[in-house]
């Protein structure tokens, strides 16, 4: 049994959710998203929320059964609050400067990296070492997320790059004299 697909979706006040067949489609006051989710997995809708089972006993339905209802469950917090991650850039130099949908970015290179932001993610630099990139598709905010860290990650022996505001470098020590 997982103990993840097992439990219901709740769906907040505001957040309307249409399901026919095996796509789903979810209403909320950040935006709509949806959804069609694999055949081996069946989603209903009952009064204490949304509910994804397995259509057998197969190890594939069990496997896709707590995955399909982690992605509806990111549909329905999408819609509701939005996702949000945070970067932050260390090394003398190293900036960003948002420019409605361009992001430049200053790591150190012969030339400025221009990073085009795709539709339905905003990004903002409240500092010019920090980042903010905010969503309603989870996916989308963490593969953007990913792309900006992939132009400089931070190095083991200064620190120096892009990197998560929750992520831990593990440092190393330097050579010795």
């Amino acid at each position: 049994m997982s103990r993840i697909g097992k439990l219901p979706i709740t769906v907040p006040n505001g957040v309307t959710v249409n399901i026919d067949g095996q796509s789903v489609a979810v209403k909320g006051p950040k935006g709509q998203l949806s959804l069609t989710l694999v055949d081996e997995v069946s989603i209903s809708q009952g009064e204490d929320g949304i509910a994804v089972a397995p259509r057998d006993d197969s190890k594939r339905a069990r496997s896709m059964w707590g995955m399909q209802r982690t992605l509806v469950q990111n549909l329905v917090d999408g819609v509701a609050e939005g996702f949000k991650k945070n970067l932050e850039i260390t090394g003398v130099g190293y900036r960003a400067q948002a420019q409605g949908q361009k992001l430049q970015l200053a790591l150190g290179f012969s030339h400025d990296v221009v990073y085009e932001v795709p539709e339905g993610i905003q990004v903002a630099t409240p500092k010019p070492t920090e980042i903010e990139i905010t969503g309603i598709d989870k996916q989308k905010v963490g593969q953007v997320a990913a792309e900006i860290r992939g132009y400089r990650p931070p190095e083991p022996y200064k620190g120096k790059g892009v990197r998560y505001s929750d992520e831990y470098i593990f440092r190393k020590e330097g050579k010795k004299k």
